[in-house]
């Protein structure tokens, strides 16, 4: 039996991988992270401890790990590890352990966001202005030329970290340097014109340059988003199961502006704006997103088809390559209770009025 090796184990984007895997017992799943409190909660048959991926420690532990445990794939789960895991994929390749990544440059370029609106801009891809903040001078500007009508812009984080890192809408100047500075962030965080709430994200997976699936979600709410001063918590309440030929355009388009070979995962999140087209603000490389266990539930397993790719070379085969699965369903997750998928018409049912 072939071994599967995923980081991140216990955190909840990795464990919708490793339940979608679990139902094929095809393999043997392995789980490492660096939260013990959370490595215990694992689905994963072993569980062990590595340090932080931007510690000086962290390459030894894990070819270590390696070395005694031979899985056959790795895959990670959060920016932070792709990082810097992808900085020596050739000492994890000699091993024996295959990968299924794009390369380290096209990662970079992804989990920093300021370059992947570069690659975007240069494609003539419809993106809100971004300015990098490096001083005041840079803040002043960005509110004199990127406010709207309420003279509101969006901070966040450049550098890597998912979950809206850093995020802020402000017309605030006093309060954006104080925000900026509890960060740490001048010359990290980048300052936007505001787009919509309304998002939608095309999670896809591509083999040497051709498009294996795709599957578009919109978010339809954040868990704890009113506990955040942003709105955004980057983990999604309610998903949605959707289709739109817009939205397969912009996202081809976007990924094809970052690398002219995709290979791996590729997730393209997007923003409305005001005139009702979406405008990509980030691609989240090399991962799924956290309520992937969604698209499994419904019929369509993306870490099950992209083990099968890495570790057998066997390819799906699907009705189609882009939206496979029907418009409406819904994702329902909330805090220490099993999530659910329905349809907004069995919510109704189930619900009784007075």
């Amino acid at each position: 039996m072939k071994k599967i090796l995923i980081a991140g184990a216990g955190g909840a984007p990795s464990e919708g991988v490793i339940n979608s895997l679990l139902r094929n017992n095809r393999e043997h799943i392995i789980g490492m992270g660096s939260e013990p409190t959370d490595l215990v909660l694992s689905n994963a048959s072993e569980k062990f401890y590595v340090p932080y991926a931007n510690t000086p420690e962290y390459e030894d532990f894990l070819l270590t790990l390696i070395d005694n445990e031979r899985p056959d794939l790795i895959h990670f789960q959060n920016d932070l590890e792709i990082f810097y895991a992808s900085k020596f994929v050739d000492k994890i390749e000699v091993k024996g352990t295959k990968t299924f990544m794009p390369s380290h440059e096209v990662i970079d370029t992804c989990v920093h966001k300021f370059k992947s609106y570069l690659k975007f801009k240069e494609a003539n891809i419809i993106v809100p202005e971004n300015l990098m903040i490096n001083n005041e001078a840079d803040l002043k500007r960005a509110f004199s030329e990127l406010g709207d009508e309420t003279g509101t812009i969006w901070l966040r984080s450049s550098d890597i970290g998912g979950g809206g890192k850093g995020s802020l809408p402000t017309n605030n100047f006093a309060f954006a340097k104080l925000w900026i500075d509890r960060y740490h962030g001048w010359g990290t965080f980048v300052a936007a014109e505001m787009l919509t709430p309304d998002t939608v994200t095309w999670l896809s997976i591509w083999h040497e340059g051709e498009l294996v699936v795709a599957q578009t979600r919109i978010r339809k709410g954040w868990t704890h988003g009113n506990r955040s001063v942003s709105g955004v918590t980057g983990v999604t309440k309610v998903g949605q199961t959707y289709s739109d030929q817009q939205v397969d355009e912009i996202a081809l388009k976007s990924i094809l502006a970052v690398t002219d070979k995709p290979h791996g995962i590729f997730g393209v999140d997007m923003a409305y704006d005001k005139n009702g087209i979406p405008n990509p603000t980030e691609i989240n490389i090399s991962r799924f997103f956290t309520t992937v266990l969604f698209f499994t539930e419904a019929g369509l397993n993306m870490p099950e088809i992209f083990k099968n790719i890495a570790l057998y070379n066997e390819f799906p085969n699907l009705p189609t390559k882009i939206n496979p699965l029907p418009n409406g369903l819904n994702w329902l997750r909330g805090m220490d209770t099993q999530p659910r998928m329905m349809t907004d018409d069995e919510i109704k049912n189930e619900i009784k009025n007075l």
